[in-house]
């Protein structure tokens, strides 16, 4: 058995991580011991800033008192229950405090373990409502390119990194995928970009080649995430929207990463000013502490549902931990911390220092083009000839050996900090990646 709080120990044995060069990994682990309020320490004693929030999850800051109670008392009190058919009070809590801070119109919310799960409920819902309502030619998807909606198979399917679908195949037929709306004109602005609502039209052009009639849904990040922190133009989200209404066609959000203020609202939804049909979100709904996940639904897309005999099951759907009492009680501690803290107003002041220092970035070392928008930021690299992913990484690793840890994806430098970071946390996190951008050649 390896020893992890020995640094000396390699990381040779049965773990097999996720997203990970195993044979790097075993080389050279990087591995943490503990965690708290903005900072990891690592097993070998040093403290590295955390500007990825664990995961993009962590947005109220690592330990919070709050939720560690609550997951400790409902430990001891209701270790498990079902909600096949029955549930818990914490249960029916958490969603009707879901539903107090969502978008207008959203009114039920359908529990899932993950933003992965959460997705495929999504999509599984969307073709169920239209099958409820009798027209069952509509069964098509269609995603965006660099659209990230985790690792099931029906969001693999709709989303667009090529990537990750590559080793999989065949996945679900009949998707289609909007061009990513971004060009070179658009490098080095901060939030929305004042031109491209016009990428929306790409949405009448498939399904005039799709045919409306046999489209289910459209799923789209509002910020993409995990492809490269990519902003909606100005209109292009609304543009979506008009077009998905004209045509009967759900209009999904994915909000996994977007969810609880990471733009300076419980919801980009409500940043944006565009209601969708379904809304899925996971990660920071617990602050990360317990896995979770859910779907927003509207009120017309349930009571589609609602139209049978009472004694039979609606949506045939669920996961044996959907509603878990342990991340109820975590998700309704971090939704009394964002409150207590304030977390979106606090987005909503430093997100302009944020991104102006982002921004300073441009000029410096191999940066293409530098992307933020409310506390998320990517830095895109110039790739090494012959050598894709290799500055990324090198960047990264330097910047983890040198204090802050951000992530490396292929060239493009992701930064997601926890929502309650300070200005001189900022100024930490910029000038060490603007040192670690002048290093790497």
């Amino acid at each position: 058995m390896n020893d992890f709080s020995n640094p000396s120990v390699s990381a040779r044995g049965a773990f097999w991580a996720p997203f990970t060069p195993m044979r790097q990994f075993q080389q050279q682990p990087m591995m943490f011991a503990s965690a708290d309020g903005m900072h990891y320490t690592t097993t070998d004693g040093r403290r590295v800033l955390d500007a990825m929030a664990g995961l993009w999850c962590v947005n109220a800051g690592h330990g919070q008192p709050k939720i560690v109670e609550a997951i400790r008392e409902a430990a001891g009190r209701l270790d498990f229950v079902s909600s096949f058919k029955m549930s818990h009070p914490q249960a029916l809590e958490m969603a009707e405090r879901l539903i107090d801070i969502s978008p207008a119109g959203m009114e039920q919310v359908f529990f899932t373990n993950s933003g992965s799960e959460a997705v495929d409920t999504a999509l599984k819902i969307a073709r169920a409502y239209h099958q409820a309502r009798g027209d069952c030619r509509r069964t098509k998807f269609i995603g965006r390119a660099k659209g990230y909606h985790g690792m099931g198979f029906g969001g693999l399917s709709v989303s667009g990194i090529g990537r990750q679908k590559r080793d999989f195949g065949p996945l679900l037929g009949e998707v289609s995928h909007l061009p990513l709306p971004y060009d070179a004109g658009m490098r080095f602005s901060v939030g929305q970009p004042q031109q491209g609502a016009s990428y929306a039209d790409a949405l009448t052009q498939l399904l005039d080649i799709q045919d409306p009639s046999t489209v289910a849904a459209v799923i789209v990040e509002p910020v993409t995430g995990s492809g490269g922190v990519y902003a909606p133009p100005q209109g292009y989200l609304q543009r979506l929207r008009e077009i998905c209404t004209r045509h009967g066609v759900l209009l999904i959000f994915d909000e996994v990463i977007t969810g609880f203020g990471r733009v300076g609202a419980p919801f980009a939804a409500q940043a944006f000013g565009v209601l969708p049909d379904l809304i899925t979100t996971a990660k920071g709904l617990t602050n990360g502490a317990v896995p979770m996940g859910g779907v927003l639904v509207s009120g017309a897309v349930y009571e589609a549902f609602m139209a049978g005999p009472q004694n039979v099951i609606e949506l045939m759907h669920g996961y044996t931990y959907s509603a878990h009492p342990l991340a109820c009680a975590a998700g309704l501690a971090t939704l009394e911390v964002h409150r207590e803290l304030g977390i979106n107003q606090h987005v909503n002041a430093v997100s302009g220092l944020w991104q102006s220092t982002a921004l300073a970035l441009q000029g410096i070392g191999a940066v293409l083009d530098v992307r933020a928008i409310g506390l998320l930021c990517a830095v895109e690299l110039e790739p090494r000839p012959g050598f894709p992913g290799a500055r990324g990484s090198e960047v990264a690793q330097w910047c983890f050996d040198n204090g802050v840890l951000v992530r490396g994806s292929g060239d493009t430098i992701v930064i997601s900090p926890p929502l309650v970071i300070s200005p001189q946390e900022i100024a930490q996190v910029f000038e060490t990646l603007a040192t670690a951008l002048k290093h790497v050649a």
